[in-house]
């Protein structure tokens, strides 16, 4: 089969380059997907560059979701049936195995590439913002990077559990697009103080930062008593000076998570829940998948380029075969 691999070098052109390797085996409780569409993700990103190496036994390859057709059944699945999947590497080729438990259905009007932009999101968003985050119906919710794969889908998600939305984003038309996909609240943070629009707005329950740096002092300040603030990546800084005292007057909670290491029985779990939860919610139309640009396979390195410059609205998805 056609796969992308790492070939060493930093940027895109460098890095990736299609090889022919051998169609993975799966074992046993292992589905093989016919890939027919793979998203592309800012954590492949990372890995390109070193920073973020695969779980063990997982691909060396990138790709941490895809859409396709069954081609060895396992599990629930049978021989043809549509299904999307959470991988945990792998997902720029022809062919992927993954544990049977981590894949789901294609929602119903979706197609293969509508489909392969919702598990990593939508696993990340319902993980750290209604599990870690514990948001609730009446409560408001604040994203940043609202353009973003994340933020498109954390928008539409708080929305569809009937929670109020405050989305950051830089820049007029990016925080206009926020609003057009549902957010209550809009802020250009290149010409406004998100924390001191969210205090206005009567406070925040949830965050979720995938900024860090010195967002986390503001975030603390726009944050009701018994808010939460849930970090999935530090994009502005990895360090941050944590106010001991404010912290204890907010009574606030700071976590944070990460996806890909968890185990196959965790994911398992996951996907399930997502599936009970999430799923209605898609197929009722309150969640799509905003996608913003679509490349072939063989030419993955454009896709990295193309979200590295950061115009992109939605997801960016490698289209296979």
């Amino acid at each position: 089969m056609t796969a992308i691999a790492i070939e060493g070098g930093k940027g895109p052109a460098d890095a990736l380059k299609p090889e022919t390797l051998a169609r993975p085996a799966p074992a046993p409780g292992e589905v093989l997907i016919k890939v027919r569409a793979a998203g592309v993700n800012r954590p492949d990103l990372l890995q390109r560059l070193g920073a973020y190496p695969p779980p063990p036994g997982a691909p060396a390859t990138l790709g941490l979701e895809v859409a396709g057709e069954v081609a060895v059944a396992a599990g629930r699945w049978k021989v043809g049936d549509n299904v999307c999947a959470l991988l945990g590497g792998g997902g720029y080729a022809e062919y992927v195995a993954c544990d049977a438990r981590h894949a789901l259905p294609i929602p119903k009007g979706f197609d293969f590439v509508e489909a392969a932009g919702l598990p990593e999101t939508v696993f990340t968003v319902f993980a750290n913002v209604f599990e870690h985050g514990a948001l609730k119906a009446g409560e408001t919710f604040m994203v940043h990077g609202a353009t973003s794969g994340i933020g498109v889908t954390a928008i539409q998600m708080a929305n569809a559990a009937g929670a109020k939305v405050i989305a950051t984003a830089r820049g007029a038309d990016k925080a206009a697009q926020a609003r057009a996909l549902g957010a209550d609240v809009a802020v250009d943070t290149t010409r406004e103080d998100f924390a001191e629009v969210a205090k206005r707005e009567g406070g925040v329950d949830v965050v979720l930062d995938m900024v860090g740096g010195d967002y986390f002092a503001k975030e603390l300040d726009a944050l009701k008593t018994g808010g939460r603030i849930v970090f999935i990546a530090s994009l502005g800084g990895g360090e941050v000076a944590l106010p001991i005292f404010r912290l204890m007057q907010k009574r606030a909670v700071v976590t944070g998570s990460t996806l890909r290491p968890r185990s196959a029985d965790e994911k398992a779990r996951l996907a399930a829940e997502v599936e009970r939860v999430v799923w209605p919610w898609i197929e009722a139309g309150k969640i799509k998948t905003v996608v913003d640009a679509t490349f072939p396979l063989a030419v993955a390195a454009e896709a990295h380029a193309h979200l590295e410059a950061g115009a992109h609205v939605g997801k960016v998805v490698l289209t296979v075969g």
